[in-house]
């Protein structure tokens, strides 16, 4: 597992800000911002970005903001995603630009040989919950795991506590909103350093 972020390894969860869901979160207006903050910086460095809605008939879709920034959102009824297939999601390898043999040999080879990305930055609610339970899930399936604490929260400060407490205990490592963009930028010449600064100010 590095040590720091790398874009080029990095895919980003985000888990169940809906609308049933986020008006009874603990300071969830500034949870779901540092969320939509991560997706945008995520997009500008073209990370997969997956969302996941539990049971949606009832608790309603993401949040606008963020389902527009997913690639993908998946609907589940296990609290945890892996349950419902989100490692499928995950591993799943990327699609080749138009007609695959069309490519010339290198770029076919490429794509055959290309690497997993297998560090997942995740964050969502509820952390005690759905979140809690799709990183150990990750981790178990032998990802290496980041939660973005600051925007993870659950109805009460207590739970979200106990949540990083255990997840942090079975080998997740804990960040913020900022310390996630700063590393996968890495340098203030990255060509999208003003863009992500941007994003956090």
């Amino acid at each position: 597992m590095s040590i720091l972020l790398s874009a080029e390894d990095t895919q980003l969860v985000l888990v169940d800000y809906q609308a049933k869901l986020m008006p009874v979160i603990y300071q969830g207006d500034q949870v779901l911002a540092n969320a939509v903050r991560l997706a945008k910086i995520a997009k500008l460095l073209k990370l997969p970005i997956i969302g996941t809605e539990q049971n949606p008939t009832k608790l309603g879709e993401n949040d606008p903001a963020i389902k527009s920034l997913c690639q993908k959102t998946l609907a589940k009824m296990h609290f945890g995603a892996c349950e419902d297939g989100l490692v499928e999601v995950l591993r799943a390898p990327a699609k080749p630009m138009g007609n695959a043999r069309s490519l010339p040999k290198h770029i076919q080879r490429q794509q055959e040989g290309r690497e997993e990305r297998n560090t997942i930055l995740i964050a969502g609610c509820e952390a005690h919950v759905c979140l809690l339970q799709t990183a150990l899930g990750l981790l178990e399936e032998e990802f290496d795991v980041w939660v973005v604490t600051d925007a993870c929260s659950s109805r009460t400060e207590a739970s979200r506590d106990a949540a990083f407490d255990r997840l942090a205990g079975n080998g997740a490592e804990l960040v913020t909103t900022e310390m996630a963009v700063f590393e996968l930028l890495r340098t203030c010449e990255h060509p999208d350093f003003k863009a992500g600064l941007e994003l956090i100010k």
